[in-house]
């Protein structure tokens, strides 16, 4: 024996082995769907392109997220309207406003969203749900896919995905089926609670709407499948990337007037002719 590294067998091990797992989440394969220079800004490029200022929008939201959160998580016995309104000024954050008298304005309507949405609508505000702010896993023929789910609701004989809402948008039925994270979010579920979950829920606390899909086995497949697919191209674009590739031949823009609100917006020449430069607070203007 020589002691030497066998190549030739080391070789022959690999060949017909299977690719390793693309790990991802679902937000970041919607990225790369949506626009593939924001993708390479937001997951490739070290160090990340400066962002723009906060905005309000994410403020608002990351506190009526975090303040419902809170609320799970706290005894039923002592959840009252009261403990609503505290939680949400605990979480408030004041970045992107415009000064204190409108971040002041937009946390009163917050408080008045989430005591509605637990004491005023079908909530149950003493329920104690399956998850809250859980992180579920869906392995998939070329992806392992991770992803945090707002509330799992149990009903039952089956769990139901809760994701919460706060935008101007009023979502329907048609973005609760669109949105491939609830998809992959019922696959996961169901896998780690070995439970099922076909019903995924956008909750709008603005409006008090709930927009519902309901999958079948079927269905859900057929977005797995997508992800699979969005999966193999946005790999195939990281290898790109670390091998010197790096323009628009691999990241193209997707201008559109949406980039108005896209972080990186001041990087991209083409994003900034498509759209019009907002102030942090534009999406919490009064109608």
């Amino acid at each position: 024996m020589t002691g030497q590294p066998d190549l030739e067998h080391d070789q022959l091990e690999l060949i017909g082995m299977p690719e390793p797992l693309y790990t991802c989440t679902p937000t970041r394969l919607v990225s790369w769907r949506e626009c593939r220079r924001r993708y390479r800004f937001t997951y490739l490029d070290k160090p990340q392109p400066p962002k723009g200022a906060p905005w309000a929008h994410n403020s608002i939201g990351a506190a009526v997220h975090s303040a419902l959160a809170d609320w799970w998580h706290t005894e039923p016995g002592l959840r009252t309207r009261e403990l609503a309104y505290q939680l949400v000024r605990r979480r408030w954050l004041g970045e992107g406003f415009a000064d204190r008298e409108q971040s002041a304005a937009a946390g009163r309507r917050a408080v008045g969203w989430v005591q509605d949405y637990l004491f005023d609508s079908a909530t149950d505000p003493l329920a104690e749900p399956a998850g809250v702010e859980k992180t579920v896993n869906a392995k998939t023929a070329r992806l392992s896919l991770s992803g945090r789910v707002d509330l799992i609701e149990d009903r039952g004989d089956e769990l139901v995905i809760v994701d919460y809402k706060t935008g101007r948008h009023v979502p329907s039925e048609g973005d609760a089926f669109a949105s491939l994270a609830l998809a992959a979010y019922a696959v996961g579920v169901t896998r780690t609670y070995r439970r099922p979950c076909l019903q995924v829920e956008l909750h709008h606390l603005p409006s008090g709407t709930r927009a519902v899909a309901r999958y079948d086995g079927g269905g859900l497949e057929r977005r797995i499948a997508e992800a699979d697919s969005l999966g193999d191209a946005a790999a195939g674009a990281d290898r790109a990337f670390a091998e010197g590739r790096r323009g628009d031949a691999v990241f193209p823009p997707s201008p559109s007037p949406g980039c108005a609100f896209c972080d990186f917006r001041r990087h991209c020449p083409e994003g900034r002719a498509a759209s019009e430069e907002k102030p942090a607070w534009a999406s919490q203007l009064p109608r």
